[in-house]
């Protein structure tokens, strides 16, 4: 891959503080029940439900709150309807940036998309200004310290994974969509722990930002993560390291 979606890893290492705030949570049900309303509250005919039961696992969700979630998509329970809304724009510096919502009410997240935008200094644009900077992938994170860097490559190469990356303290395991459920479970099975393992929307190229422009984008990033409506927010930014922590 000639990109590396370095937000994934970033907000990955703010989670703890985005629990405190109850955002994992809300966004994951959110998640779960659409997930069920789409494609059945069965997890084994789901694979959208059961990656996101698994990453609920992962934060520790009480099964009681997957249940009800589950229950609510398939309209055993009653719940709020959400409608799946992406919204494209850029950072200062022009990084491009795409935000998938999960809404109840559309006006209101366009809104507060726009307000976010503007008081960072991006522009949200028109509907397909960026997202042809980006391919939809499966991404697999394992921390060094969980797997040998060639066992680890061997088993995921030998179950369709398109890559497996260096990034530091981690490795990343990039599959098409269509091998990802084939190489977590291959992971799984070899008993290697994964930090993370999601469908997510990885840059094509990165473009590396500097200064006011990078704390710029940054403050951007992590106010749209802190939105009620957004769900996942995926940038093309290369944030230096100094800003980041």
């Amino acid at each position: 891959m000639s990109g590396h979606n370095k937000w994934s890893s970033i907000k990955h290492k703010k989670g703890a503080a985005d629990a405190k705030r109850g955002k994992i949570f809300s966004k994951l049900i959110k998640e779960i029940t659409v997930a069920a309303r789409m494609g059945g509250g069965d997890p084994n005919a789901n694979p959208r439900l059961r990656a996101a039961i698994s990453t609920a696992k992962t934060e520790n969700m009480p099964k009681d709150n997957m249940e009800r979630a589950i229950k609510k998509g398939t309209g055993e329970l009653e719940g709020v309807s959400y409608e799946e809304i992406i919204y494209e724009g850029y950072a200062p510096g022009g990084a491009a940036v795409l935000v998938e919502c999960l809404t109840d009410n559309k006006n209101r997240a366009v809104a507060e998309v726009r307000h976010v935008f503007s008081k960072a200094g991006g522009n949200l644009g028109e509907n397909g200004c960026v997202a042809w900077m980006f391919d939809k992938k499966g991404l697999i994170v394992v921390n060094k310290d969980k797997a040998d860097e060639d066992q680890l490559m061997e088993i995921a190469i030998d179950a369709g994974a398109d890559d497996v990356n260096d990034e530091g303290d981690t490795f990343e395991v990039v599959t098409n969509i269509g091998d990802f459920e084939s190489v977590k479970e291959a992971l799984e099975k070899a008993s290697i722990e994964t930090e993370m393992a999601e469908i997510t929307m990885i840059p094509q190229n990165m473009l590396a930002l500097q200064g006011k422009e990078a704390e710029q984008t940054f403050r951007l990033l992590d106010a749209l993560e802190d939105c009620d409506d957004v769900q996942k927010v995926y940038t093309n930014a290369d944030i230096p390291d100094d800003i980041v922590n």
